[in-house]
């Protein structure tokens, strides 16, 4: 039997940021900042990722170098989590309810204009894309919003569980934290060169490795991939290039666009600052130049390709090279293969003569061959725009360089930090190769003078070292979709329904699972089910008295003069009221 620690009670006015330390929403997020890297920390001190060292897919990995141990998570990550953007999975609430919440915190203003639940939509861009029915938010066009919540790292692996789901499973933040962790433990990349950035519709991490590597949902982007001009590219690129970063955290704290005090480093920032603006900007080369026009196909009409064939020069609008490359091992970016592809293409689609009004790719490529082009040096850009002989329209030239400035440098719309107050308590110095046990040890350490390690141990589910009121408020308040699915079972047929489910936790140890991933996953052990059936009968009896024994290996449910028994190996101590 496991008695719980002495855990100090949770002061009224901190309650709603601890209690979203469990149910760890967008919004919650976004209105509680120190909650991404908490649910960082408790993905560290999880034992399923300390379980996946003793992978065989991870063997020998202390022998290779930082980025391929990188690429080896990534190949994990895609084969073990699927991207879920299933907005139904946790319920939904109402906007009435979510601002009454957060009104002690945060203006309906600010909310709306950085949450795509309130309303936000993004730049232009967005407008274009349509990116609320993109998201399938279109359909909650009234006070009815879903929760749009962050698994832990135990909820992603429990989506095998669920119908239609494969293997495990998670959103972009889910997957955001939980490579932030691996990075660390699998990869021992130190948590100082991993930098979590959030956006109003995107979760992501810079990781300052080589010349920089953003993840991007399960996938990784390299800065040559940056600039490849692919579709897959341009979609990872969608968040920085057309939205603000609202939150940027590692280990020395955070930074949110909101708020006016900021917690994060001055130096670390400024490092991610200068690796992040390296890694978006690139030199003008020919081989950025063919990018370029791949992605901004609009612009491919000022441009022809030289061709020889059979000693004999040949044009080709260069909108029909960059069709050939569907299928093709050979790229127009490529100078080593290009020919390869240009000698795949019928000799009738190409002119025996310079296309008039077109530059020829060819020609530029042996400027820049000679002139390199950087886009803030002015004069160097004076000479690009003159071998833009395409037109004499200035309009259109400068169009063409002006997108060409634009996709060769990035400068994302980030936090101010100059004009923060900073006011920190300093790093969390986990350094990699720690054990576990020497992790969770140094972690409530800190619990008394570091919020963020403190609302780890509550993001991670922990009733045995943590104040059980923010469990059951997040338990109680923020768990529809058990009520919803069993609002038409009859009181017995309820009952019997707990009762006869698999007594399996989705957590290990001390850990305990909220009602609706009991009801999700159909599992949980006889205290999350006690829980659970609790939620339920609250929602139907708001009035009903309802007490919960949790003794060791038994929990004693006792409501309406009806008392449910348990079994449960949490081994957890605990008598209250409902």
């Amino acid at each position: 039997m496991r008695h719980m620690d002495i855990i100090p009670d949770i002061p009224d006015d901190q309650l709603e940021k601890y209690s979203s330390a469990i149910s760890l929403s967008d919004m919650e997020i976004f209105v509680f900042p120190e909650l991404l890297y908490s649910l960082v920390l408790a993905n560290i001190m999880s034992p399923r990722i300390w379980e996946w060292k003793n992978h065989d897919w991870f063997r020998k990995l202390d022998t290779m170098k930082p980025y391929k141990k990188i690429q080896r998570l990534k190949q994990f990550i895609i084969d073990h989590y699927e991207f879920n953007l299933d907005l139904d999975t946790w319920g939904l609430t109402t906007k009435e309810a979510e601002m009454a919440r957060f009104a002690p915190f945060m203006d309906e203003t600010a909310i709306s204009q950085s949450n795509a639940l309130f309303g936000y939509e993004g730049d232009k861009h967005y407008f274009s894309l349509d990116i609320r029915k993109h998201f399938g938010l279109d359909k909650y066009n009234s006070n009815i919003v879903p929760y749009w919540k962050t698994e832990t790292l135990e909820a992603m692996d429990a989506f095998k569980h669920k119908e239609n789901y494969r293997v495990g499973a998670g959103e972009c933040v889910s997957l955001s934290t939980l490579y932030a962790a691996a990075l660390f433990i699998i990869c021992d990349i130190p948590l100082e060169d991993i930098f979590l950035i959030a956006t109003p519709l995107h979760s992501q991490n810079f990781i300052n490795v080589q010349d920089g590597v953003l993840t991007n949902n399960r996938r990784l982007v390299t800065k040559n991939m940056w600039f490849n001009g692919t579709d897959l590219t341009a979609k990872a690129q969608r968040a920085l290039r057309h939205e603000q970063v609202t939150i940027v955290a590692n280990n020395t704290g955070f930074i949110h666009t909101v708020y006016p005090e900021a917690t994060i480093s001055p130096e670390s920032f400024a490092l991610f600052r200068e690796k992040l603006d390296a890694f978006t900007t690139t030199d003008i080369t020919y081989e950025m130049l063919a990018n370029f026009l791949r992605d901004r196909s609009e612009h491919q009409k000022c441009f022809q390709i030289k061709y020889m064939r059979h000693g004999t020069e040949q044009y080709l609008p260069i909108e029909r090279a960059f069709s050939y490359e569907h299928g093709s091992p050979y790229k127009v970016s490529d100078k080593a293969t290009c020919d390869k592809l240009l000698g795949q293409i019928d000799e009738y689609d190409f002119y025996t003569d310079p296309i008039p009004d077109r530059i020829q790719l060819n020609k530029l490529s042996d400027y820049l061959k000679n002139n390199p082009v950087s886009h803030f040096d002015d004069d160097s850009m004076k000479g690009l725009a003159e071998k833009i002989d395409c037109t004499n329209n200035m309009d259109r030239k400068m169009t063409v360089i002006e997108g060409l400035i634009d996709f060769i440098h990035l400068d994302p719309e980030l936090p101010e930090i100059e004009s923060k107050q900073l006011n920190g308590p300093g790093p969390i110095e986990l350094q990699p190769g720690m054990a576990r046990e020497e992790i969770i040890q140094y972690l409530k350490g800190l619990r008394g003078s570091h919020t963020v390690a403190d609302l780890a141990f509550y993001a991670s589910r922990d009733l045995a070292v943590t104040d059980w009121k923010p469990f059951l408020k997040a338990a109680l308040e923020r768990n529809p979709v058990v009520i919803d699915k069993t609002r038409e079972l009859p009181d017995d047929t309820l009952f019997k329904t707990f009762e006869s489910l698999p007594n399996e936790s989705i957590y290990d140890e001390t850990h305990i699972a909220q009602p609706d991933e009991v009801w999700n996953f159909q599992r949980g052990d006889g205290l999350e089910c006690a829980i659970a059936l609790a939620n339920v009968w609250l929602a139907r009896h708001p009035e009903a008295n309802i007490e919960l024994i949790a003794s060791g290996n038994e929990v004693v449910l006792k409501l309406e003069g009806k008392e449910f028994n348990f079994e449960s190996g949490k081994g957890l101590e605990k008598q209250l009221k409902l």
